[in-house]
């Protein structure tokens, strides 16, 4: 299967999926990851080397194909959605895409909700355009420091239906493309400490009954 996972900024994919998309890969599924601002202008504790940090991720969790844009970091809600989405259209149509994981719409990240939006949006291209593979399932993941931080109650909240086993090696190469990103990781009791992350994905873990585990929410499946 095509899988494309769409996210925000680099590291958002290994704090939502880096152990699921090395053990899709070694599935031998197609995974590519689309990152919607490829910079950190707002980010002040992330390297400026933000583009040679992801490679060295995208090389742990074993990922050989990437679109990046460059929409502006913490104002994509300034950009018309409209480029959001096309963007990210095109990105499906090359990849052929089947299968689309991203942010949970009610993260408090303004960037992952611009993107999540925009990719629900965009999933629904193979019934605007001929040739476009139809759509198997959308994901929505949870990201350490920003889905928990759901802070509207009106809105649903990340509800997790879909647990992958990672065990515990997948959790120490989640770790290990983490910490090729400088400036991530932060001391305990930061949800992106090494503490956190081990604690997560063992609670995870626990809830499905399984040795570690990432969680998901399904929203859209065709069998």
């Amino acid at each position: 299967m095509n899988i494309l996972f769409v996210v925000a900024h680099p590291d958002d994919e290994v704090l939502g999926a880096g152990a699921t998309i090395n053990k899709l890969i070694g599935e031998d599924h197609n995974v590519a990851v689309v990152t919607m601002a490829n910079h950190a202008a707002a980010r002040a504790n992330i390297s400026a080397t933000l583009s040679e940090d992801q490679a060295k991720a995208f090389e742990i969790m074993g990922i050989k194909k990437a679109y990046s844009a460059d929409f502006p970091n913490i104002q994509m809600n300034t950009v018309p959605h409209l480029k959001l989405v096309q963007f990210i259209e095109s990105c499906i149509e090359d990849w052929q895409a089947e299968c689309i994981y991203t942010h949970h719409p009610s993260d408090t990240n303004n960037d992952h909700v611009m993107t999540s939006f925009a990719a629900q949006a965009a999933s629904r291209l193979f019934q605007r355009k001929p040739g476009v593979p139809a759509l198997r399932q959308l994901v929505y993941m949870e990201v350490p420091s920003s889905t928990e931080w759901s802070l509207d109650s009106s809105s649903n909240r990340f509800t997790p239906n879909m647990f992958v086993e990672i065990g515990r090696e997948g959790v120490e190469l989640k770790l290990k493309a983490l910490e090729a990103y400088a400036g991530v990781m932060r001391p305990y009791p930061h949800p992106r400490s090494r503490e956190a992350i081990e604690g997560l994905a063992a609670y995870r873990g626990s809830q499905a009954g399984c040795l570690y585990a990432e969680a998901f929410e399904s929203v859209f499946f065709r069998a």
